[in-house]
This record gives structure tokens, C-alpha cells and sequence, in this order.
């Protein structure tokens, strides 16, 4: 009988251990702990200008393909980090100071050209550039771990350019930008096709402002002209411009400057008079609210998000290539927003823009760019 109940005893106790040890491994996972089941998602980062992921516009459409990513795969997550002078040094800087600590990097803008040389050292982690191909590292131009993508400005700029010649009262149109990366200038030689576009093809004489001592440099060192800030976080001297192009009579401006186009705005809303202005990179007429009354003819825009989220797929599929891409109208990257409701463009002004924009799309209008060897005032399709 004693061994029966010694037996029935370690029975007991086996059984309580086993059960402790259940109940020990849920706490576990309820607190944070992986169990042999979960998987841990993607620890995505994105690396931005001054203006931050809040900025209404470019880097705030990256973060939002991160987002819409995240939210078709929960278990990944991501993590915003603001450089905080714009300077490419500190850019890269801020980059290598962050990324043992993420699978997929995210790079907003052309300041981030030189993390080529943090991806060499770092095979096993992935970067994803946007506005920039990556910086050569001896006589390598592509990288494994590296996709960057380039969007075709100049022709969301050249639809911008159409917009504003083909709605001005006042016949004087302008564009302001931010600092003379490619991109920017990009957006400046669009506009300028389109507006050259329109005088030629449908009659009219509208002039392209620019105010002295506002002319950009290239990153070749080449005067590009145009009214440049100099900086992409600077809402006073966006005021400053939009002000005195309202003064010079200037009723439709072209905004392509980040947070400095912030101060644009603002002095279109300030104004006396129907003045409009053109959004970038995303849809901006819920910032152009003012009163009853909207400020926002229309946006050029870069479907960023969409392409973002697109290459984040494949990195979790296992499908991702390194490569350096451009992004045209004819994958749907490139544009201007014409949904009702979102824009304040006449039905012969849509007419318009949305022929053009089958040309653009099928190769026949090409706008110039910074590189392309064409000119606002010689491209094909003009």
C-alpha cells in the first residue's frame, strides 16, 4: 500500500511540474516572448529630411506605403527617424548609426544617395531609396540589397504646368522649390514643358515668373533658375516668395518645396484675390482648405506609397532584387489628381490634361528633366 501511494504521489507531482511549465510558457508569450508558433514580422525604419513623416507630402506618402504594409501584416513594424539638417554627411550618418537594428531601410530623398556604402557593409540588410540612385562604391553602380526608385517628375511637373496655363486669369504663372536636387529640378522642367506646351498648342502667352536671387544650382553646379528656397523646411522664406510672387501678379504657383511650401501656402490663403496654388507629390487639397473656400487647383503627384508597399512585398514574398528603377506614367507612377471632388479644374481644362496625359503615357510628349538632355523649350511632343 505505501508504494501505491508513493507512486500515486510522484504521479501528482509530475502532472503539477508539467502544468507549471504550460502556465510559465503562456506568461511568457503574454509578455513578449516568441514561441515556437509566432513569427516575427519585418523591423522596417525610414530615415527622412527635416520635415518628417508628418510633412503632408513626400516623406509622409513613404511612411504611408510602410503603413498600409504593416496593416496587411501586422507583425511588422516600423520606426521614423528624423535627420535633422538635411546635410547628405549627416543623412548617411543617421542611417549607420541605426541599422543593426532593422531588416528593411527606408530612404526618402536625394540626400540619402551615399548609404550605398553602409548597404556594402551590410549585405544582410535591405534599403530601399527613393529620389535617388545610390552613390557608386568604386565601380559598382547596383547593389543586391539596394532598390532605388526614381519617379518621373517632369511629367507629374508638366501636368502641373498644363493646370496652371490653361486656368490663369492673370497670365503669370510660377513654381517654387525647395533645394536643386535632381528631382526638384525635375519638377521646375516639367512645369515649364507644360506651360510652353500650352501657349504652343492651344494659343496662349502665359509668363513664367522668377524672382532674383532665387535661381537654383544643380547638383552639377548649373544655373537651373526657377525661385529655390534653398531649403525644404523653411516656411518663413516660403512666405516670403509666395508673397512676393502674389505681388508680382502671380495667380497660380506650382509648389514642389516640403515643408517650405507650408509658407506658400499660407500667404495664398492671406491674399486678396483669386489666388490658387498646385500641390506635389500627394494629394494636398485637404491642406488647401481655407474658410469655405479651397486654395488647391489640383496636385502633381508621384504614387510613391503605392510603389513602396509594392517593394516591401517583395521582400517579405522572398522575391526582392536590388536594381535602380524609373518610374513612369506608363506603370501609373506618375500623375495628377483628377478625382471629383479634389481638384477645381474646368471640364476643358480636364479635357485637356487628360489627352496630354495619353501622350505623355505613350511616349509621344516627353518633358524635360534635369538629365535628359531636353529643355522646357525643345522636347518631343512640343
Amino acid at each position: 500500500m505505501k508504494n501505491t501511494k508513493k507512486i500515486v504521489m510522484i504521479l501528482f507531482i509530475a502532472l503539477m511540474t508539467a502544468v507549471m511549465a504550460a502556465c510559465g510558457s503562456d506568461s511568457a508569450n503574454e509578455n513578449g516572448a516568441k514561441s515556437e508558433n509566432s513569427e516575427e514580422g519585418l523591423k522596417i525604419a525610414i530615415v527622412t529630411s527635416p520635415s518628417g513623416v508628418d510633412d503632408g507630402s513626400f516623406n509622409e506618402d513613404n511612411y504611408n506605403g510602410i503603413l498600409s504594409f504593416i496593416d496587411k501584416h501586422p507583425t511588422a513594424t516600423v520606426k521614423a527617424v528624423k535627420e535633422e539638417t538635411g546635410d547628405p554627411a549627416a543623412a548617411v550618418q543617421a542611417v549607420a548609426d541605426i541599422v543593426a537594428d532593422y531588416d528593411v531601410i527606408v530612404t526618402p530623398g536625394f540626400q540619402f544617395a551615399g548609404v550605398s556604402s553602409i548597404a556594402v557593409e551590410n549585405p544582410d540588410k535591405i534599403f530601399i531609396l527613393n529620389d535617388s540612385e545610390p552613390t557608386p562604391v568604386g565601380d559598382q553602380t547596383d547593389f543586391d540589397n539596394i532598390y532605388a526608385m526614381n519617379f518621373a517628375e517632369q511629367e507629374s511637373g508638366f501636368f502641373a504646368g498644363m493646370a496652371a496655363a490653361l486656368e490663369t486669369k492673370t497670365n503669370k504663372v510660377a513654381v517654387v522649390n525647395g533645394i536643386a536636387y535632381p528631382s526638384n529640378v525635375n519638377y521646375q522642367f516639367g512645369f515649364e514643358s507644360g506651360v510652353n506646351y500650352v501657349n504652343k498648342v492651344y494659343g496662349k502667352n502665359v509668363e513664367m515668373v522668377e524672382l532674383s536671387g532665387y535661381a537654383g544650382t544643380d547638383v552639377t553646379g548649373a544655373d537651373v533658375g526657377g525661385n529655390y528656397a534653398g531649403s525644404f523646411a523653411d516656411e518663413a522664406t516660403g512666405k516670403v516668395i509666395g508673397n512676393a510672387l502674389i505681388k508680382q501678379g502671380v495667380d497660380i504657383i506650382f509648389v514642389a518645396a516640403g515643408g517650405t511650401g507650408n509658407g506658400v501656402f499660407t500667404a495664398v490663403k492671406e491674399a486678396a484675390g483669386d489666388v490658387k496654388v498646385i500641390g506635389v507629390d500627394v494629394d494636398q487639397f485637404d491642406d488647401g482648405v481655407n474658410g469655405s473656400e479651397n486654395i488647391v487647383l489640383t496636385s502633381a503627384v508621384k504614387f510613391m506609397a503605392m510603389n513602396i508597399e509594392k517593394t516591401l512585398n517583395t521582400v517579405e514574398d522572398g522575391t526582392f532584387k536590388g536594381g535602380n528603377a524609373v518610374l513612369y506614367a506608363d506603370t501609373e507612377s506618375t500623375g495628377f489628381i483628377k478625382e471629383e471632388g479634389r481638384h477645381q479644374l474646368s471640364e476643358d481644362t480636364l479635357s485637356k490634361m487628360n489627352e496630354a496625359y495619353e501622350l505623355v503615357k505613350e511616349g509621344t510628349i516627353v518633358p524635360a528633366s534635369n538629365f535628359n538632355d531636353h529643355t522646357p523649350e525643345e522636347f518631343p511632343g512640343l
